[in-house]
């Protein structure tokens, strides 16, 4: 069922006050605008100026959507229902984000492109049964709205003919003093999480759920990120429990982030179990838009998401996604001024 003539392409969404501009490739968010305490516009995300350099694999995922599973899976291995499933180790000695060829590097279809003051878009794919190792078709979709002038949705969608694991993320990198301004450890955040998972030297989760209070962790309150970085090796790249926000709309409220040079705020909602919170410590003189060299920690990521390695530990929220189920995985990304 896939298309071999779908090409990748740039599709803007604009409603006169945010301007996201997102390829077919990866359903990546390459540039995405928005206005400053002046009401000056800036780029907030980390990206490329052309299609290129995603389709050569120069991004590590900035702006996609991951899957079939994002996050790592310990070994590459999963059971499910008596059968052993071996996934490519494209992250020794883990799977992740779907493998060597995820939904990051897919050409979708895009479809339902409508303009005006809530402009949206539509992106979808097929995945097929023993893609990257995963059992069953996936029928994948996702769609970005611009639901108000500053705020954008994404709702995710997927339908799976048998059983099989689902955890899409979307990992853009956000810098809210602009793509080109240096690091963010001078943002501040709040997670609204009282636990983390933590993870063993391969970055897999022990199992365990720990509370964060009282240590490095502990963003329950806004904080700056800078402030106990250097405590938690090349930098946060933690799974959070998505455990104390308030609820809006079936949304949790997730994570507060700000920038003290702009003002610029992202809140944002969700109603996944886990968000993966990521300082960009592997980011190393990549070359971006308008020759801006990004460096280590120059963007951080939001990643909401089903807990990593959830396949394989039982007492995570299950993955696993029965035939005639939906998963529906929705984020909002509200941008305000403080």
């Amino acid at each position: 069922m896939a298309d071999q003539n779908l090409k990748p392409e740039l599709f803007e969404l604009n409603n006169g006050t945010m301007r996201v501009l997102i390829t077919n490739l990866g359903c990546t968010i390459t540039s995405l605008s928005v206005p400053d305490k002046d009401g000056k516009l800036a780029d907030v995300v980390l990206g490329f100026d052309s299609l290129e350099p995603y389709l050569k694999g120069a991004a590590p995922y900035f702006g996609s959507i991951v899957g079939r599973v994002a996050n790592r899976i310990k070994d590459g291995k999963f059971k499910l229902n008596g059968a052993d499933y071996s996934l490519p180790i494209n992250k020794p000695p883990n799977s992740l984000h779907g493998g060597h060829k995820g939904f990051d590097k897919k050409v979708w279809e895009a479809t339902n492109i409508t303009k005006g003051e809530n402009p949206s878009i539509t992106f979808k794919y097929h995945s097929s049964d023993g893609e990257e190792g995963y059992p069953g078709d996936v029928s994948v979709t996702a769609t970005y709205t611009l639901t108000s002038s500053t705020t954008m949705r994404l709702d995710m969608e997927a339908v799976p003919n048998k059983p099989t694991p689902i955890s899409l993320a979307q990992h853009t990198y956000w810098n809210l003093a602009g793509h080109n301004s240096g690091n963010i450890l001078d943002h501040s955040i709040q997670i609204r999480a009282n636990h983390v998972t933590p993870v063993d030297q391969n970055t897999i989760p022990t199992g365990e759920i720990m509370p964060v209070k009282g240590t490095p962790f502990d963003f329950t309150a806004e904080k700056r990120i800078g402030e106990s970085i250097h405590e938690v090796g090349l930098g946060y790249d933690h799974n959070y429990v998505l455990d104390c926000g308030e609820e809006k709309a079936g949304l949790k409220h997730a994570a507060k982030v700000k920038d003290p040079s702009s003002s610029r705020i992202l809140n944002l909602w969700s109603n996944a179990p886990g968000m993966q919170f990521y300082t960009g410590n592997y980011v190393n003189g990549v070359v971006g838009k308008g020759g801006a060299v990004y460096g280590k920690h120059s963007g951080l990521c939001l990643e909401t998401q089903g807990f990593p390695n959830a396949i394989n530990q039982p007492n995570f929220p299950s993955i696993v996604v029965q035939p005639g189920e939906k998963y529906q995985h929705t984020m909002l990304f509200e941008f305000s001024v403080e």
